[in-house]
């Protein structure tokens, strides 16, 4: 049996869907794009910052869920612009210490015009 996870530290979903999903002992966010909770807009204009605030939302969906970044087994990351790669790897590998398996694909328009979305599978 499925439960849904919900926290009020990360952005709501924009749509009809979960921030995130257990299930048989893993957890499956949705995509997480820069929105900042408190104000539900995308503040940062550029890759780093956006980065950052996709990696903080994650973060507290995996808390809320009462996991963490540490047990993170799979990433799909979804650029808009690929010549972002270098940039967002850098603030990646700051939260993806134990470097989970992942894919990256870019050139994709994404919700509110955002650089950067992020959807992971951990652990529970």
């Amino acid at each position: 049996m499925s439960e849904k996870v919900y926290t009020d530290k990360a952005p709501a979903a924009i749509g009809p869907y979960s921030q995130a999903v257990k299930t048989d002992g893993k957890l499956f966010t949705s995509g997480q794009i820069p929105i900042v909770p408190a104000s539900g807009n995308i503040e940062a204009s550029d890759i780093a910052g956006q980065a950052k605030q996709v990696c903080e939302n994650l973060k507290k969906v995996l808390e809320a869920a009462g996991t963490s970044l540490d047990k993170v087994v799979k990433t799909t990351c979804f650029l808009k612009d690929i010549g972002d790669f270098a940039a967002f790897n850098e603030v990646y590998a700051e939260y993806f210490t134990g470097k989970p398996a992942r894919s990256c694909v870019g050139g994709l328009q994404l919700p509110k015009g955002a650089l950067v979305e992020v959807e992971v599978i951990a652990d529970l």
